[in-house]
């Protein structure tokens, strides 16, 4: 007897592994098929373990109809009382049916443990629901771990206007508590620091990620050398660049982009050409990169040789971003009547950006007729933007054209377009 239970402890482990080995790899039909090959042909009774498992690979294929018979099981055999089942079907419900049914399955889960917690406040985080969130952490009858932290810090860092404040304040209370941020915690952080120019901020992480080891992380450091660069300390994101040991396409964009926002042009198009000796291949964003460098130092001859290559010699098709960077650069260099060109061939959707760049050099330039155009454009793309008809007005007024500078910004407050005040902010060297 004790030999037959033996026996079947260890299939059941042996099975256990192999699903958890496709699970990490994603293969998550070949788990599944593992699942109901014990179900089906094997007097083996499963564990919560195996649940929670198979739970994981539902939500990463969206399975439900499956996840709603283990639910139905589970809840027979009274595994919802397992903190990891609940999790998991929490998850679940959250990413592939509604929030709603997610958080009246959290509601009826008894004694629920910081795991549990962890999953509703981490689903409402990531849909941009961080109130909510917010809410329920202040709510929490367990004590908090980092994971809790760490994706509300996320989505306060995603929001506008004192996003990036309010998560950086989290995170010190996180601190407060006694907590040690882990890697995931620095990666939710690194935008918000950005999303405040805090570069003290960013030096502290790093000085974290370096005592704690966490420093050679590859995404990290990528993190880093873009951080760096916004906040203007492009000496650090040079540093922590070239002592990678490993350099992806992430990290050699978020160097080129570093030197471009700054207009460093020459040093980011030379370091274009060092990814390319380098053997990494380029992809949207490296090029877009390399067209804001061009964009910031007026060449356009070099934006157009680049966008050029993107499709020619990667196959990388451009977007309306690189289009918008290409129309800018023209237009900065006077050449607007190409900008023109490129604005009428685009294959997609022309943004305000484009439209914007060309009617600023319109008036750089005195080209009233195109200036109407992309005015006329623009009028359609974004109507509530005032910035567009004083610009136009300010043009006509600059021609002695002063009856239509007036009417068009009669037309402005006919259609209730008001211009936004401007404003400014400081940030304090304590973050």
């Amino acid at each position: 007897m004790m030999g037959s239970y033996s026996n079947t402890h260890l299939r059941l482990l042996s099975f256990t592994k192999l699903i958890s080995s496709h699970i990490n790899h994603a293969r998550h039909d070949q788990a599944l098929s593992v699942f109901h090959h014990i179900q089906s042909s094997l007097a083996i009774s499963l564990d919560p373990h195996v649940f929670s498992l198979i739970l994981k690979s539902c939500t990463a294929i969206n399975r439900t109809q499956l996840a709603t018979s283990i639910h139905c099981h589970v809840t027979k055999a009274s595994f919802l009382s397992n903190p990891f089942v609940a999790s998991a079907l929490v998850d679940l419900y959250g990413k592939c049916v509604s929030l709603r049914l997610a958080r009246q399955l959290f509601d009826e889960i008894p004694n629920r443990n910081v795991v549990v917690w962890n999953a509703m406040i981490s689903l409402y985080a990531h849909s941009d629901d961080v109130d909510t969130a917010l809410q329920l952490f202040e709510v929490m009858d367990v004590v908090p771990i980092e994971s809790t932290f760490n994706s509300i810090i996320a989505g306060l860092a995603g929001l506008s206007n004192d996003g990036s404040v309010k998560a950086i304040e989290f995170y010190r209370k996180m601190v407060q508590l006694g907590l040690r941020p882990r890697l995931i915690t620095l990666l939710a952080l690194l935008p918000a620091s950005v999303g405040v120019a805090a570069l003290n901020l960013v030096k502290e992480i790093h000085g974290y990620a370096i005592r704690s080891g966490i420093d050679p992380h590859p995404q990290l450091c990528s993190g880093l050398v873009e951080a760096y660069g916004r906040c203007g300390c492009l000496k650090n994101s040079d540093t922590v660049f070239w002592r990678m040991r490993e350099k992806d396409v992430v990290a050699w964009s978020s160097l080129i982009s570093a030197y471009a926002l700054h207009g460093e042009a020459r040093i980011a198009l030379e370091i274009f050409e060092k990814m390319e000796l380098a053997g990494v291949q380029p992809d949207r964003i490296t090029f877009l990169g390399v067209l804001k460098a061009c964009s910031h130092a007026g060449l356009a001859d070099e934006a157009l040789y680049y966008f050029t290559r993107m499709y020619k010699d990667y196959g990388v098709e451009p977007n309306s971003d690189h289009y918008s960077c290409l129309v800018d650069v023209l237009s900065r260099a006077g050449r607007v009547h190409e900008a023109y060109e490129v604005i009428r061939g685009m294959p997609v959707k022309v943004t305000a950006k484009a439209w914007g760049a060309l009617l600023g050099a319109c008036r750089n330039y005195g080209e009233l007729k195109l200036a109407e155009i992309a005015a006329r454009a623009l009028s359609e793309v974004e109507p509530d933007n005032a910035a567009n008809y004083v610009l136009l007005a300010k043009i006509y007024a600059g021609v002695g054209r002063q009856e239509e500078a007036q009417r068009v910004i009669r037309e402005m407050k006919e259609r209730g377009v008001k211009t936004a005040a401007g404003s400014s902010w400081v940030v304090y060297s304590e973050l």
